[in-house]
């Protein structure tokens, strides 16, 4: 990991706003791109750091907005240590911003969880903030969530909540067939805070009043929730039909087939994020874990709720993820890097600062070898690999 300072990347393919640019190079002056352009107009920028990208293709930071852990860590356990695992494990796969996502606890458990996701955020750039994934889901539609810790999004608990919450809150994950719960998206929504559809049963009119309410994103589209039936189009139709509302994509090989990530590709142009939902065993070994509460065994990178088939979030990173978007799904790169970019950035209200690499956006920025492996990172300006 190196110090901020000015560097000065030329002779790229740079991937970014949808379009390939050939012969580029960028300044990086601190936490900020500073400037851009093509050919040998780089050479008025020095001195400074200067890397010779020699060809190789240049992408935005990816921003991931579904994580759990990663590196034998989860950012369920608290501590400082294992958030700043979960994250540097990450990062050395391409993710320069994330949101750390909690999976359903008691309100006075997930308010400890946020004050640890609060001061990482005000140390870290690369948080962004906390994610709830719970505990505002359907008990039938739970997935690797505790059903004993499952609750209402009544007034009172939304309230505490929120207070809890503070500014670490960025994102929350709600079932809209739960009581109280189209009440409770206009009161996050009113606070800033994102919300997303999931682990529902919720038919495509309920889901459709839940974007009508302000809900902008689908987490982890297909699964926990209904799928689309010729006579009952369910959420994920509701979200493809809903302007502006971003859908969660899982390319890991396990949770959706690549053949139906193509179909929302098509469906839902410039709308699908790609994200890793991992937990403790990505960039780890196969094992046994805990997700939350529960215990969880991974083999051959599949995460499983022990002695279950249940998937338990997965053990992704996000460079697989565009290795996947691109080689199995069929995507051009600009796309695939579009939906680890500026798709994740657009949801989060984010896209004038991150997902692109253009002056005045962040010093977030990938450097890929030929068959898309991460061979440098830099993030808000500093190198971590």
């Amino acid at each position: 990991m190196s110090a901020t300072g000015t560097t000065v990347l030329h002779s790229a393919r740079l991937v970014s706003g949808g379009e390939i640019h050939d012969d580029a190079w960028l300044v990086l002056d601190g936490d900020v791109v500073a400037a851009r352009g093509n050919g040998d107009d780089w050479q008025r920028h020095a001195p400074g750091e200067v890397v010779d990208v020699a060809g190789r293709v240049l992408t935005p930071g990816f921003i991931d907005l579904h994580c759990h852990g990663g590196g034998g860590a989860s950012v369920d356990d608290d501590g400082a240590a294992s958030i700043a695992r979960v994250v540097d494990t990450h990062t050395a796969h391409g993710t320069t911003r994330s949101v750390l996502s909690l999976v359903s606890a008691r309100i006075d458990v997930l308010a400890r969880r946020l004050a640890a996701i609060a001061e990482a955020k005000a140390r870290d750039p690369r948080v962004l903030g906390a994610h709830l994934e719970g505990p505002f889901l359907h008990p039938d539609f739970r997935g690797a969530h505790d059903l004993r810790v499952l609750r209402d999004p009544d007034p009172e608990t939304v309230r505490r909540l929120r207070d809890a919450a503070g500014d670490a809150l960025v994102q929350i994950t709600i079932a809209p067939d739960r009581p109280h719960a189209l009440e409770a998206i206009e009161a996050f929504v009113a606070d800033g805070v994102v919300v997303a559809v999931g682990h529902t049963g919720a038919d495509h009119a309920l889901a459709d009043a839940a974007f009508e309410r302000g809900a902008s994103l689908l987490t982890h589209a297909f699964n926990a929730m209904r799928g689309i039936h010729h006579r009952a189009p369910g959420p994920v139709l509701a979200a493809v039909g809903a302007p502006g509302v971003i859908l969660e994509v899982i390319l890991d090989g396990s949770h959706l087939d690549p053949r139906v990530a193509r179909m929302l590709f098509d469906l839902a142009p410039g709308r699908i994020a790609l994200v890793t939902d991992a937990m403790a065993a990505a960039g780890a070994a196969d094992g046994d874990y805990v997700l939350g509460d529960l215990d969880v065994t991974v083999s051959e990178g599949v995460a499983r709720l022990t002695g279950t088939e249940t998937i338990a979030g997965s053990t992704l990173t996000q460079d697989v993820a565009l290795r996947r978007a691109v080689g199995q799904v069929g995507l051009e790169l600009p796309t695939a890097v579009a939906a680890l970019t500026e798709t994740p950035a657009a949801v989060l209200g984010r896209q004038d600062r991150l997902g692109r690499l253009d002056p005045g956006y962040a010093a977030d920025v990938v450097l890929l070898g030929p068959t898309l492996e991460v061979e440098a990172v830099w993030s808000a300006g500093r190198r971590y690999r």
